[in-house]
Formats: C-alpha cells, structure tokens, sequence
C-alpha cells in the first residue's frame, strides 16, 4: 500500500480528480500558492495591513498554510487559524505549531472566538466560495472578532468591468461551476466593497492583479522554479489532471478580461464599540 508522508497529505486527498475542487486538485498536483492574485498580491495586502509583534491574528480558511508561513515570520504576538477542513487544519497544527498559535477545525462564519480577540483578521479565496448570505455572516463574524480599530483583509475573485452584462455574468459564473467543480461566486469591486462596508467596515486600500495563477511566469514567481517543474511534471503524468488543468487555464484565458484578483483592507471603526 502507498504511504504519503504528512506533508504530501492535502485536503479531497480521497476524491476522484473527475469531481474534485479545482483548488485541491492544483494542490495535490503540487501547487502550493492558491490566491487568485498570487504572493505578490497577497504580499501588497499583508505590507497594507502591517502585522506586527502586538497584534492578534486571526486567519479564515488558510489552506495549505503559504500566506501563514508570510505573516507568522512577521512574528505576530498570536496566530489563531480557523479552518474548515480537518485534514487541512490538522496538516497545519503539525507543520507551524509554536508559542502563540492556535489551529481549529471551524467554520468562518461562526469560529468559536471571543468578542474583540483580533487586531487583525484575513482571509483569501474564501468568500469567493460561498452564497450571498454566508459572504455577509463571515464578514459580520470578522467584524465581531476585532477590536475598534483593528484591521480585515480580503484577497478574492472579482469580475470587471463594472457595467458587465447580466448575461454575461452569469455565462462566466456557469462556466466556473462547470470547471473549479465549487460554486464560485465572484463580484465586482463595488459589490466586495459594498460587503464589508455592510458589516461596518470602512474600507481603506483595494489592490487588483490580473487572473494569471496558470499562466508559466505566475507560476514561476509563485511556486519556484524547482515548484513550477514538479507541478508541471505531475499534470503532464495523469490524464485527467491535464484535462482538468487545462480546462481551468482555458477558462481563465477566455474571460480574461471579465475576471481578474482583488485585495481590500478595511477597519473597524475606533468610535463603535458595541
């Protein structure tokens, strides 16, 4: 019997490729960074929001850990993640574990955690992921976790331009189910804004990149080169992985122009305190 090591272990480890996630599939072909925008977008949100030795952090649904190991080498003065998948949170427990740092199987939208606990929360590639409402609950869950003043981040999918038709919103959207094999719900910036401004947030900084996470120089700046050539190696070697693969990059490519990666970084307001 084949024996993975805990690191090679990834979430939907058990499910046919046909009917995986998009996103576990890139990780269980070695794909390590799974933001839209990549780490250069994700760098620019992280040197936004500013984390520091006094802060509390709070990360929503972290995955295989690449944007922890960023802000945890930022020496935060506590680390909490709150992670959906058990083997995921579990992976995670075992390879960041320290002083300060908590790892819970939980949802985003109802972690657990004490009112105004976090200086700082964030998450990426997750609201994209859900229905209207639960966009709502987890932002509102973000917002009770922080202190007045304390800052939350978001690295998401958004569509473009802001005048995009109805129509063809929703051939994009039935076109990304058909493909990542999740709901993916992207919105435009006014509406991602609109979201936290909705929690009550004030909304500071918005970043945007183009969707390029397929593409060979994003690859190479997010993975390596030794990365890109193992990822690589590994789709070309299964049939179904390279079909899948090449079916994601194909829907990337053709609605270039109406998908593309935001970050915002919003805070509380110091004055409400209820």
């Amino acid at each position: 019997m084949n024996e993975h090591t805990f690191e090679d272990v990834v979430p939907g480890q058990q499910l046919d490729l046909r009917k995986m996630p998009g996103h576990w599939l890139l990780a269980r072909m070695g794909k390590r960074v799974l933001r839209p925008g990549g780490r250069e977008l994700t760098r620019r949100m992280l040197d936004t929001v500013a984390v520091g030795p006094n802060d509390a952090v709070v990360e929503f649904a972290p995955g295989l850990g690449a944007t922890a190991r960023m802000v945890l080498e930022r020496n935060p003065a506590s680390y909490t993640a709150i992670e959906r998948d058990e083997i995921a949170s579990g992976r995670l427990g075992r390879t960041l574990s320290g002083p300060g740092r908590e790892f819970h199987s939980g949802t985003a939208e109802e972690s657990g955690l004490p009112d105004e606990s976090a200086t700082v929360v964030y998450g990426e590639a997750i609201l994209t992921m859900q229905p209207q409402s639960t966009k709502s609950r987890i932002a509102r869950e973000a917002y009770r976790l922080l202190k007045p003043g304390g800052r939350y981040a978001i690295h998401e999918l958004c569509l473009a331009p802001e005048d995009l038709d109805e129509s063809k919103r929703e051939e994009i959207l039935h076109e990304l189910v058909e493909t990542v094999h999740v709901g993916a719900r992207p919105l435009l910036r006014s509406e991602w804004r609109a979201l936290l401004e909705g929690a009550g947030f004030t909304v500071g900084q918005e970043f945007t990149a183009p969707l390029r996470l397929l593409e060979p120089g994003r690859l190479i700046r997010d993975e390596g080169l030794g990365g890109t050539l193992r990822f690589t190696a590994n789709v070309l070697r299964d049939p179904v992985a390279r079909a899948r693969v090449t079916a994601l990059r194909g829907v990337f490519r053709k609605y270039q122009a109406h998908l593309a990666a935001i970050a915002l970084v919003a805070t509380k307001p110091v004055q409400d305190v209820a």
